[in-house]
């Protein structure tokens, strides 16, 4: 695919909606709730779009593999875009909800297609590993500016405005991709796997159902409400795989996995994401929690994280691009998030704002070359028939990493708090609860992660040809 410079921009725009509607929500969820009512609904605002969002990432990948990218690509775009009208259109938290649920079915095609089609367009064997870095800072500018915009509409303007601004960005990104995509054909396929749709749906819809009960109202891991639905999801996922072995177009090619360096790739996602969580959830919560800040000033406190998220992306691409190796690279990024994370065991009400950041850039540091530099080992360790599916388990993996993680630490969270606000009081015992959380969930998934990326056989991208070096150089300008 020719490069294209505004349909770039038009893509990786999608992309950036997608993932700010993740963070932005957040910051507007309390005002949201005062105006409509329904306390108790208030985890399922962010769990219903979660929840579609997830279950529908590995489907869109999949049939634009058969199917081309261009239509999947616009179909997502027009689901997003009502959802994200109706939603600040809702009038009662039952229909901002559902709307929710609706935007989050066109939301699963934007990150994995907008991957695929960054690949397609800049390969890395024509410079396309600066072009990946660029992407990765991508994922973290939408974790920089969700918070604080959100915060900004809800304290400035209206929080309805978290969801109309996706519709005039959507509506020209949408033209751009329609008027600028080629339409190419997938690799075709035969009868749709419905069989494997259904079981998959159903079975991380239970599972993120189970996920998202513990903690509320008091539920534990044992309680029926969290355990049901985990052992049902569990039950599924065993028959999904039985199933996609033996249909002729499964969603999800099992056989994928018999590569060692697609399943590690997977495992590192998945495991990346409890330091990524961590810090973009729990540090935003210490802000406005513990240190009393508003919602647009915790945006801005959080920026070094994030800052140095964009920054490690970028380097990763330009070291990639140089080196044509990303193992090496990766392989530094753990310690720079266990270091971080492990720091922020010293956080109390009074821990100078400046130690913090210092804290905040070795975490940010560490996983910004993660974002950019598995979207490459996932793409290079699969045919090209299959980058979008590839690109599609990658998301998956790590949303689902994300909400294991929020699980676990939950249960630690509250039970810190339970125990040291009594003692005492509320601000510094949300310190010691993220004090506690932000190192285990670092530390641990850097851990593993660092372990799978040891184990990883490849690590090089294909040499740039002699006469392709000055498209690179270019790319680079």
């Amino acid at each position: 695919m020719k490069p294209n410079i505004s349909l770039l921009l038009a893509v990786l725009g999608g992309m950036f909606l997608a993932m700010l509607d993740q963070s932005i929500v957040g910051t507007a969820l309390p005002r949201i709730t005062a105006e409509l009512g329904g306390t108790t609904l208030y985890t399922w605002v962010v769990t219903a779009y979660l929840l579609t969002s997830t279950v529908t990432v590995p489907m869109y990948g999949r049939l634009s593999d058969q199917h081309g990218r261009k239509p999947l690509l616009l179909i997502g775009m027009a689901v997003f875009i009502v959802g994200s009208a109706l939603c600040g259109a809702a009038q009662d938290m039952t229909q901002l909800i559902a709307f929710r649920a609706l935007q989050g079915l066109g939301a699963g095609a934007l990150m994995p297609l907008s991957l695929a089609l960054v690949i397609e367009m800049f390969p890395p064997d024509r410079g396309g590993s600066r072009i990946q870095g660029a992407l990765g800072a991508v994922m973290a500018l939408s974790f920089l500016a969700g918070p604080f915009v959100g915060g900004v509409f809800t304290d400035q303007v209206n929080w309805r405005w978290s969801f109309y601004v996706n519709v005039p960005l959507g509506i020209i990104l949408m033209a751009i991709v329609w008027r600028q995509l080629p339409r190419r054909a997938g690799t075709g396929g035969g009868r749709p796997d419905y069989l494997g749709i259904g079981v998959f749906t159903v079975a991380i819809s239970a599972l993120l159902v189970g996920l998202t009960e513990k903690g509320v109202d008091g539920h534990t891991w044992t309680s029926a409400a969290v355990i049901v639905p985990i052992l049902l999801a569990l039950a599924l996922l065993v028959m999904f795989v039985l199933v996609e072995l033996r249909v002729e177009h499964p969603i999800v090619p099992m056989h994928l996995f018999r590569n060692r360096d697609y399943t590690l790739v997977m495992v590192i996602s998945f495991f990346t994401a409890f330091c990524m969580y961590a810090g973009v959830v729990f540090l935003p919560r210490y802000f406005q929690s513990a240190l009393g800040v508003s919602a647009t000033d915790s945006g801005m406190r959080i920026y070094p994280l994030t800052l140095a998220m964009v920054t490690g992306s970028i380097v990763m691409g330009a070291l990639m691009s140089r080196t044509r190796k990303y193992k090496p690279w990766l392989m530094a990024s753990p310690f720079l998030m266990i270091a971080g994370t492990l720091l922020c065991v010293n956080l109390a009400v009074d821990t100078s704002p400046w130690l913090l950041a210092g804290w905040m850039v070795l975490i940010g540091l560490g996983m910004g070359p993660m974002l950019s530099g598995l979207t490459v080992a996932a793409q290079q360790s699969v045919p090209p028939q299959h980058i979008g599916v590839a690109s599609a388990n990658l998301t998956f993996f790590r949303q689902i990493g994300g909400s294991v993680a929020l699980a676990f630490a939950g249960t630690a969270y509250t039970s810190v708090i339970v125990n040291e606000a009594p003692r005492h009081g509320l601000p510094a015992a949300h310190a010691a609860a993220a004090a506690e959380v932000i190192p285990i969930l670092g530390v641990a998934g850097a851990v593993v992660a660092l372990v799978a990326i040891l184990a990883l056989r490849g690590g090089a991208l294909p040499r740039i040809p002699q006469a392709q070096v000055e498209v690179e150089a270019s790319l680079a300008s």
